[in-house]
């Protein structure tokens, strides 16, 4: 059996998001200062990392992270490579027979900016129209290879707003950079906060 884990390391050389709180991790106790034991507080925002969106994301009131159905984040699931400089359209997603998936990762150039904490604003995103091919194709778990699925800072955050309002479950901050395209066994399982917009998780795939 093998494992590939497409989490991204939380560590000092994670991106964050403009406008969301950095990782970090501070050491509270230590063995080392004759304490006991070693204790961490872990300082973060919801979408730091690996993570998944709630639908609370976008719209006030809808089920947070720890609502989001543990069945739909765990099977069969398709990867594939789009190769695009710009936004993620129904022109790069029509050439993919999708007629048997409910879960997508796309597989972009995104990989390749993890391990520098520089935040890089050309990203590969969804469009609008790009999801909303997604959710006629009957796509019910997205996930994609930056810290956004999102174009950056696209108004009214479109991508968002059709997929979670169309029940479709989005992952971000996915390394697909050593994954190539095809079909896998997926395991992910975010964090069970109550309430939250957002939970870190941990992304693991296996080969068919």
């Amino acid at each position: 059996m093998k494992l590939i884990d497409v989490s991204v390391p939380l560590d000092a050389n994670l991106p964050t998001y403009p406008g969301n709180a950095p990782f970090s991790l501070e050491t509270i106790k230590w063995i080392a200062r004759g304490e006991s034991s070693n204790v961490s507080t872990i300082h973060m925002s919801a979408h730091a990392g690996t993570h998944v969106d709630a639908p609370r994301h976008f719209f006030e009131g809808a089920p947070g992270a720890d609502a989001l159905p543990l069945e739909m984040l765990i099977g069969r699931a398709r990867v594939i490579e789009v190769t695009s400089r710009k936004g993620i359209g129904p022109h790069d997603l029509s050439d993919v027979d999708l007629s048997e998936d409910v879960r997508v990762l796309i597989k972009t150039h995104n990989s390749r900016f993890w391990g520098s904490p520089e935040f890089h604003k050309e990203y590969l995103g969804v469009t609008e129209a790009g999801a909303k091919h997604l959710i006629e194709h009957g796509i019910k778990v997205i996930g994609v290879d930056y810290l956004s699925i999102e174009e950056f800072k696209k108004a009214g955050a479109p991508a968002h707003h059709v997929l979670l309002g169309g029940g479709t479950i989005v992952i971000e901050g996915l390394n697909l950079r050593d994954v190539e395209p095809g079909v896998y066994e997926m395991f992910c399982l975010p964090l069970r906060i109550v309430g939250a917009d957002g939970a870190p998780a941990r992304v693991v795939l296996r080969q068919s």
